[in-house]
């Protein structure tokens, strides 16, 4: 652990999570079009993922960006890699690379969103993994 705890937190998610969205709002409930849009993505492929609101706190935000080296929100990361914002993730939607990326098996239909986590996390993720 570093001296820097959000900034571990935000780590320890993208490592524990192979698909995490960090946006503003929820996948429910996205707080902006380009949020909406990677949501929108996601759910099209029928991939489970992980999701964090950077909006309740604006230093996720700050240490998320410095972490990543992105300015913008959202950002998807993949497998521990960032993927990149809005644009690029509906262009690598439309081109079918993400599908590979992401291990979309789907025909497209919406996913089932998975029960939310149980215990205490600085992030507090939503979680999106789906179970077994």
């Amino acid at each position: 652990m570093s001296e820097n705890p959000l900034r571990d937190a935000i780590s320890e998610a993208i490592s524990d999570n192979e698909i995490i969205l960090f946006m503003k709002g929820t996948p429910e409930g996205p707080a902006c079009g380009f949020s909406a849009r990677a949501v929108g993505v996601l759910q099209a492929l029928d991939v489970s993922f992980a999701s964090v609101d950077i909006l309740p706190d604006p230093r996720i935000r700050q240490e998320l960006s410095e972490l990543s080296q992105w300015p913008t929100i959202p950002q998807l990361f993949v497998k521990g890699e960032l993927v990149g914002g809005s644009d690029i993730i509906l262009e690598m939607y439309e081109s079918g690379e993400l599908a590979g990326i992401v291990g979309a098996e789907g025909d497209g239909a919406a996913a089932t969103p998975a029960p939310e986590p149980t215990g205490e996390t600085l992030l507090q993720p939503e979680n999106r993994i789906g179970q077994a």
